[in-house]
C-alpha cells in the first residue's frame, strides 16, 4: 500500500474516532464531502501529490477565513514557539548576538552551563562539534538549532577570544535554562517600584511577586507597572497579575462564545499590592493580557493608566492539538473588561487591514496627537466606582495620552540600529575595554553618575557607520546625538549588568517613563483630575 493511500485512510479512521461532539454542529455530508474530495485528489489526480501538505494548506485556509488570531502551526514549530511562555528551554544559556556572520555571547545566563566552563562576555564562537561556523553566514535560527537541545546532552565549542591567541575549546552540558518575562525591575526616588513586565508566560507571577516583595522591603510605597510593547501571553497569568491589585471578588475579565459558556475570574484578595497606589504604562505595542490587567485597573478605578491606545485583542485562542503532533490555536471566545468592554478591534474588512490598523492608526496622527481619535458614543462606559467615561471597540483609551517621541529620530539613526551596526559597534567597543571599565566602575551607580559617551566615541561610532555604508550629514547626526550617547550608554551597561541596569539609562529621557514619575510624585493631584473625574 503507498504511503499517499496510507494518509488517505489514517485520515478516514480518525475522522471516525475523535468524538462525535466535535462535528455535531457540522451536517454528516460535509465531513464526507470533505474527504471524498481528498480521496478523488489521491486516487486520481494526474500526478504525485503531498497529502499532508494538501490537509495543512487546506486547515490555514480555513483558519485565514475565520480570524486573524486563529492559525496553525506545523508539529516543527510547536516546541519552540511555547518557549517563551512555558519560562525555560534546554540549552547552553548565553544571549548572543550574530553579527557580521559573527556569533557574539553578549553574557553568559548566571549560574548557567555556559558560566560554570568559563564563557566570558565578548567571546566569539567560531565552532560548535567541530563545525566552523564563522564561515557559513550563520544566522539566529542556525545558533538556536545548534546549541539547543536535551538536558544533559553535550555540545563542544571552539571560542576565539580577545588578548588569546589559541582558539579555546569548551564541552558544555545542556541544561535547563530560565527565560524571564520581567525585564528590570528597581526603585525610584526609594519609595516608588518600577517593574518592567515582557510578556506573559509561566513563571510571570512568580518573577513579579519575587521583585516586589525586594522592591517592598527596599522601601516601596507606589508602582509604576509598565507593560509597553507587552503583546501578550497566558490568559491566566494576566488574571494572576491583575489579583495582586484588587479587592477581594471584584470582577477581572469574563469570557464567553458561542460553543463558550459565560466564564467570569474575580479577584481572590490575597494580593500582594491592594493598597499602594498604581499606574500603568500601555502604548499601541500592549496587546491581549496586558489588555485584561489595565482594563480591570482601569474599570474598578484602582490606577491610572497613561501611554496611547493599547493594540486592541479580545479574542480568546485555545491550543488544540491534531495527530501529527501540529496544532490549531483556534479563537473560541472573546474576553470582557469588568465593566462589559469588548476591547478586540474591527476585523471585517480581511486580514491585509487589520494587520494595517496600527500604520493606519500612525497616519491619522493618532500616535502624536489625542484629538485625532474619535469614537463614537455607542463604545462608551462608566467606570465602576467613579463613573468615569471609558472606551472599548479596539484597545484601551488611557486615562492620560504620551504622544510618540518623535523629535530626535533620523534617518541615520534608525539605519545603525535596524542594520545591528550600533550593537555591532557597542560590542566591539566592550571588547576593547572590558577590563578598563571593570575596573574603573566597580557597580552600577558610579558607572551611571560618571560614564559619559564621549566626542570621541561618537566619532568612532561615524567611523564604524561609514565602513558598513551607512552615512549622515553633521545636521543629522546632531539631532540624534543625544539618543546615541544614552543608547549606548545603556548598551555597554546591559553587558556589564542586566536588563534593569539597561532600562534605568533608556527611562530617564522616556517621555512617559517621566510622566509616570511626575504623577507619582503628585498623586493626589492627579487622583482628583483623573480617578475621581466624572
Amino acid at each position: 500500500m503507498t504511503k499517499l493511500k496510507i494518509t488517505k485512510y489514517i485520515l478516514i479512521i480518525f475522522l471516525f474516532v475523535v468524538p462525535i461532539k466535535l462535528f455535531s454542529q457540522y451536517p454528516t455530508e460535509d465531513i464526507f464531502k470533505f474527504n471524498r474530495a481528498l480521496g478523488y485528489i489521491n486516487s486520481y489526480y494526474v500526478d504525485s501529490i503531498n497529502s499532508e501538505q494538501i490537509v495543512e494548506d487546506a486547515i490555514i485556509s480555513i483558519l485565514k477565513d475565520l480570524d486573524p488570531h486563529s492559525v496553525y502551526i506545523p508539529a516543527d514549530e510547536v516546541k519552540e514557539m511555547n518557549q517563551p511562555l512555558e519560562g525555560n528551554f534546554d540549552g547552553i544559556g548565553i544571549q548572543f548576538n550574530v553579527l557580521d556572520d559573527t556569533l557574539y555571547v553578549i553574557s553568559p545566563i548566571s549560574g548557567g552551563p555556559s558560566e560554570k566552563v568559563g564563557i566570558r562576555a565578548g567571546d566569539r564562537i567560531i565552532e560548535i562539534d567541530d563545525e566552523n561556523v564563522a564561515i557559513i553566514k550563520i544566522t539566529t535560527k542556525g545558533v538556536r538549532d545548534r546549541l539547543l537541545g536535551e538536558k544533559g546532552t553535550k555540545v563542544r565549542v571552539g571560542v576565539k577570544r580577545k588578548g588569546v591567541e589559541e582558539t579555546l575549546y569548551f564541552t558544555i552540558i545542556r541544561d535547563k535554562i530560565p527565560i524571564y518575562s520581567v525585564d528590570a525591575a528597581y526603585l525610584i526616588d526609594n519609595d516608588i517600584a518600577y517593574i518592567k513586565i515582557n510578556r506573559f508566560a509561566m513563571t510571570t507571577l512568580d518573577e513579579f511577586i519575587e521583585k516586589m516583595e525586594a522592591l517592598k522591603t527596599q522601601g516601596a510605597k507606589s508602582m509604576i507597572l509598565d507593560l509597553r510593547g507587552n503583546g501578550g501571553g497566558y490568559l491566566d497569568k494576566a488574571i494572576d497579575l491583575a489579583d495582586q491589585f484588587l479587592e477581594k471578588g471584584q470582577l477581572i475579565v469574563y469570557t464567553k462564545g458561542l460553543q463558550s459558556a459565560k466564564t467570569e475570574s474575580r479577584a481572590s484578595g490575597k494580593g500582594e499590592w491592594l493598597d499602594g497606589h498604581v499606574l500603568v504604562l500601555i502604548d499601541e505595542g500592549s496587546a491581549s493580557a496586558s489588555e485584561i490587567v489595565s482594563g480591570a485597573i482601569q474599570d474598578w478605578d484602582r490606577g491610572i493608566i497613561i501611554g496611547r491606545r493599547s493594540f486592541g485583542k479580545g479574542l480568546v485562542q485555545k491550543p488544540m492539538f491534531l495527530p501529527d503532533g501540529s496544532m490549531m490555536r483556534l479563537t473560541v471566545a472573546r474576553y470582557y473588561t469588568p465593566t462589559g468592554r469588548l476591547i478586540q478591534k474591527p476585523y471585517e474588512n480581511g486580514k491585509e487591514e487589520y494587520e494595517k490598523e496600527l500604520y493606519n492608526r500612525y497616519e491619522h496622527g493618532e500616535f502624536l496627537n489625542e484629538d485625532s481619535i474619535n469614537l463614537p458614543d455607542s463604545l462608551k462606559y462608566q467606570t465602576l466606582k467613579n463613573k468615569r467615561i471609558v472606551y472599548g471597540g479596539g484597545g484601551i483609551m488611557p486615562d492620560i495620552f504620551i504622544p510618540l517621541d518623535t523629535t530626535s529620530v533620523t534617518g541615520f539613526y534608525s539605519k545603525i540600529i535596524r542594520q545591528g551596526v550600533l550593537n555591532s559597534f557597542v560590542l566591539d567597543y566592550i571588547d576593547n575595554n572590558r577590563k578598563k571599565l571593570k575596573s574603573n566602575y566597580t557597580d552600577f551607580v558610579t558607572f551611571n553618575n560618571k560614564f559619559e559617551v564621549t566626542e570621541k566615541i561618537l566619532d568612532e561610532l561615524l567611523k564604524y557607520g561609514l565602513k558598513n555604508d551607512i552615512e549622515t550629514t553633521d545636521e543629522e547626526f546632531e539631532k540624534s546625538k543625544d539618543d546615541f550617547k544614552l543608547i549606548i550608554k545603556a548598551l555597554i551597561a546591559r553587558d556589564l549588568w542586566d536588563m534593569s541596569e539597561y532600562y534605568q539609562i533608556v527611562n530617564a529621557r522616556n517621555k512617559g517613563f517621566n510622566k509616570a514619575v511626575e504623577i507619582m510624585q503628585n498623586w493626589d493631584d492627579y487622583q482628583k483630575r483623573v480617578l475621581k473625574a466624572h
